[in-house]
């Protein structure tokens, strides 16, 4: 039996410069701190993962003390619980208005995968509630209900790029690292599936383009579909060779030794 480990962000739905960004953006407004990120400043916060760790890079001493906020560790860790909660709220909301589409190719590849026997997660250092809405959208309530794993959040200690999404995903999917295939859509996310011993698929977005993915078996534009955007392939290490788009096949054959 295969499986296949979905990441969230840039993976299921471009949600980074259309959901997350503007999302933090307005949260800072409504907590009247003088923090606005532009689509460059958000390219730099994307090197950390999580939510609230991006938050927190910006709390210098200095800001805290010009904004009035807690200087007791955890009083401020509380504070950024809560500005993140509000974000998480807004995003979700944003999901539910439908102003997230799905990628090319996630709806279709999952469906057939599910149809021809594969386990199919989701590991996200996301927050939960975000990715569940976001799995939803892009293929389905019913076909959501049937994936064996999701992890989101602050499931394990350390987020990517460590490796402990991923090792926790095959302790619950319980399958042979060999059999497990992650499709991720950037360095960090790579980096912590081959840590963990697992071969990755990236499928690029605007943000990550021009990062390095040597280690990836096969890196491409989107995973395409047969009447919509269609693949380009920028490298490929794998048996597989795709044409239009990414087939369940293809990924099958990333998997061959």
């Amino acid at each position: 039996m295969n499986a296949l480990i979905f990441d969230c962000d840039g993976v299921l739905s471009d949600t980074e410069r259309y959901g997350h960004l503007p999302a933090f953006n307005q949260t800072f407004r409504e907590f009247g701190l003088p923090l606005e990120w532009s689509e460059d400043d958000y390219g730099r916060k994307l090197q950390i993962a999580g939510g609230k760790e991006r938050m927190a890079s910006e709390l210098t001493p200095d800001f805290v003390r010009a904004n009035g906020l807690p200087v007791d560790p955890d009083a401020l860790a509380a504070e950024v619980a809560n500005w993140h909660k509000r974000k998480t709220q807004l995003y979700t909301e944003m999901v539910a208005a439908g102003k997230l589409p799905p990628r090319p190719g996630i709806a279709r590849i999952v469906r057939d995968a599910q149809d021809a026997g594969w386990k199919l997660a989701v590991a996200s250092t996301s927050a939960e509630p975000s990715v569940r809405a976001i799995l939803e959208r892009a293929v389905g309530p019913d076909r959501a209900a049937r994936f064996d794993v999701v992890l989101a959040g602050d499931v394990v200690a350390h987020k990517k790029p460590a490796p402990d999404i991923y090792l926790l995903s095959l302790e619950h999917l319980r399958i042979d690292p060999a059999r497990a295939l992650v499709i991720e859509d950037s360095r960090n996310g790579l980096e912590a599936a081959h840590a963990a011993g697992l071969r990755c698929v990236v499928t690029v977005n605007g943000y990550t383009e021009k990062e390095d993915f040597s280690e990836a078996i096969l890196v491409v534009s989107s995973l395409g579909d047969p009447d919509g955007e269609r693949t380009t392939v920028m490298a490929n290490r794998s048996a597989s060779r795709p044409g239009a788009y990414v087939t369940v096949a293809d990924l099958e054959a990333c998997l061959a030794p």
